[in-house]
């Protein structure tokens, strides 16, 4: 079960649309949301504490209150749902093009017909980036494929705790 933080202010909001306590013909012209003064304009609602409390809400995922994983929301994507576009993202998000300053690596290991998602794995190695090695070897990347330069996953690895991080993962799926 997931704990967000919320406040009064946010739950009365919350319970202000599910009870329907604006008419049906009433119409915001902000994506926020508000409530209608006297004069016809929209004033947002204090989604922040108004008295300085504070409340825990708690949320249940799917049908028997799962956690994010068992709802399918995180480490359930297959190996053919990762794309180029994947890849592509990775790279600009890690902050790789910044540093290579042109796309020329990434698109050695594209056009070397490997699959996207073991060059994601490839990148996450390099950088180090655990969560997604792990969301990347649940959905069925494989840490063996070589690089242009004959290199895997565990030779690109950051650190020996990388590598340790990918077999270890590897060795508890199997």
């Amino acid at each position: 079960m997931a704990s967000i933080p919320c406040t009064g202010a946010a739950a009365a909001a919350a319970a202000a649309i599910t009870s329907k306590s604006f008419p049906s013909s009433t119409k915001f012209n902000t994506r926020f949301v508000g409530t209608r003064n006297r004069l016809g304009w929209v004033r947002p609602l204090g989604l922040g504490p108004s008295n300085g409390s504070r409340a825990k809400c708690w949320f249940k995922f799917g049908k028997n209150g799962v956690d994010a994983e068992g709802a399918g929301i995180y480490g359930s994507q297959s190996r053919d749902d990762f794309d180029k576009d994947d890849v592509e993202q990775y790279f600009n998000y890690m902050g790789m093009l910044a540093v290579e300053g042109t796309y020329d690596k990434m698109n050695a290991l594209l056009s070397q017909n490997i699959h996207p998602v073991d060059i994601l794995l490839l990148m996450a190695a390099s950088e180090g980036d655990k969560p997604k090695i792990e969301e990347l070897l649940r959905a069925g990347a494989s840490y063996s494929i070589k690089d242009a330069d004959g290199r895997t996953a565990l030779d690109r690895a950051a650190s020996d705790e990388i590598k340790d991080f990918i077999l270890g993962f590897s060795v508890q799926k199997a």
